[in-house]
């Protein structure tokens, strides 16, 4: 594969350049087995319809094309789940849960990632990601199967990490 390179340019990265090193959804670590794509995940309703809506144009446009975006601010309800099950990108600051590659965090990263960009980053990040199937546990102990309506805001967090809870 012939690497392509990125050029970031939105509010929270001027500048940023990365490579494309392997195909789009391909050739992931064997301890990441997302459930869902970034494409996915927008349409289904996450972040409350604020993530990445000023860097649409470093993605395929295909991902945006039925995104749920609030129009101003976090609007919870356009979740899939309908509540928040976020917290403020100052917390993940303060709990250095930030790289400097990724600013906006976790979702960023899978998008690049699923883009095909590899970075020294990503082991973290995959760990990150394999913590919260602690929450598929809980779930499975505290729901019968196929309740959507419980636990909403441990399904929701979990759909902001590429685990689809509509299976449990």
């Amino acid at each position: 594969m012939n690497e392509t390179k990125i050029v970031v340019n939105d509010k929270m990265q001027k500048g940023y350049e990365y490579c494309l090193t392997e195909p789009e959804g391909k050739n992931f670590d064997p301890d990441f087995q997302p459930e869902l794509t970034p494409k996915e995940m927008l349409e289904l309703g996450i972040f409350g319809g604020v993530y990445m809506r000023d860097s649409i144009d470093e993605f395929p446009k295909e991902w945006f094309t039925h995104a749920k975006f609030a129009q101003n601010t976090h609007e919870p309800t356009l979740n899939y789940f309908k509540v928040d099950a976020s917290q403020p990108l100052s917390v993940w600051k303060d709990k250095n849960w930030i790289h400097p590659n990724d600013p906006r965090g976790w979702f960023q990263w899978y998008c690049r990632y699923y883009r095909g960009r590899r970075q020294i980053d990503d082991e973290r990040q995959i760990k990150r990601w394999r913590a919260m199937k602690r929450h598929i546990s809980q779930i499975q102990k505290n729901c019968s199967p196929g309740d959507l309506t419980c636990r909403p805001r441990q399904r929701q967090a979990l759909l902001h990490w590429s685990y689809d809870s509509r299976k449990i």
